[in-house]
């Protein structure tokens, strides 16, 4: 009897077991995003919001049938190279991450694992990709082709600030992009006849010298370029700004939040959103050198006459009328 009784409990665990086991083999794995950012998670809210829309609207649901590593360096570019190898320590299926240093960081990290770009500038310059119609490598995505936005940008701060003839121009000294995009500033600044003032940084620490030196030089606008560091502490340098009663351009319109008078760019969360689609096809099966690299389409440019009013200027009305989208 007592042998019997063990061979039942033992046919019966064996029996567990294998349904245990088949129930196992039977889930379908969850696949992991890795997703890396230079800032914190206030400061490219937007964007992460509409990457994560963009997943949803393919049928994703963070938590269930996928899994988000985040990781956020604060805004200190150094912390990136750390951060990307701890999510290619974690395995992740796919990286997906925004500008040029987070992407270099990423390719540094891994070169097996499929990295897709939510809006970053020169790809192809900066070695990341071979062209954007055949990207080749494991990198692949959207770029948001900065560098030939800021003259446009100056051509419209000069229109919307009557008697502009001095800018200062506020960038990231240790940023290879922000030092491309200034000097393609200065360019176009010679062809407007536009005198350009050099605002470099190396850290927050010298934002107030810089607009100091900005008031001093007798700057009427200050354009800020696009970099990480002038991104995650763009709410801190418009209060300067602000305080100068300089005019100012920014490159997003994801950034007016923080009180900015103008912007001209792509618009980042539609290309983050677009991201998604990337990250889809990848999980799917499909090579990241086999998807080609797309340019944005859309470009906004946003007036926010709150701030005109504040620094005491009057913005043209037709300037006014080119505007996608004006604040009150």
């Amino acid at each position: 009897m007592l042998v019997f009784l063990l061979i039942s409990i033992a046919v019966s665990i064996s029996v567990f077991l294998s349904a245990l086991c088949s129930s196992v083999e039977a889930q379908p794995k969850v696949p992991r995003i890795g997703f890396l950012s230079a800032g914190s998670p206030s400061s490219y809210s937007p964007r992460d919001e509409a990457f994560r829309q963009g997943l949803r609207d393919l049928g994703y649901a963070e938590g269930k049938n996928i899994t988000i590593e985040y990781r956020f360096a604060e805004g200190k570019v150094e912390r990136l190279p750390d951060l990307a190898t701890q999510l290619v320590q974690l395995k992740v299926d796919v990286i997906v991450t925004s500008g040029v240093p987070q992407l270099l960081a990423a390719k540094q990290a891994t070169s097996t694992i499929p990295i897709v770009g939510g809006g970053a500038g020169d790809l192809v310059g900066a070695g990341l990709v071979a062209s954007l119609a055949q990207p080749g490598g494991n990198i692949t995505g959207l770029t948001s082709i900065s560098t030939d936005l800021v003259g446009k940008q100056l051509e419209l701060l000069k229109e919307a600030v009557p008697g502009l003839t001095r800018v200062g121009v506020l960038w990231h000294g240790a940023d290879p992009y922000g030092s491309r995009n200034f000097k393609v500033t200065e360019v176009t600044a010679q062809s407007l006849g536009v005198q350009v003032q050099p605002l470099e940084i190396r850290g927050p620490e010298e934002f107030e010298s810089a607009f100091t030196a900005a008031t001093e030089g007798r700057a009427h606008a200050i354009m800020i370029l696009q970099t990480n560091l002038t991104n995650t502490h763009r709410k801190r340098i418009i209060e300067l700004a602000s305080k100068s009663r300089l005019a100012t351009m920014l490159g997003e319109s994801g950034l007016m939040d923080s009180g900015g008078l103008m912007s001209y760019g792509p618009n980042y969360a539609a290309l983050s959103r677009r991201a998604a689609t990337y990250v889809d096809k990848i999980l799917k099966g499909t090579k990241p050198a086999d998807l080609p690299v797309e340019q944005p389409t859309k470009f906004e440019f946003v007036i926010n006459l709150k701030t005109a009013k504040k620094i005491g200027l009057m913005i043209p009305p037709n300037v006014l009328a080119r505007a996608d989208k004006v604040t009150k």
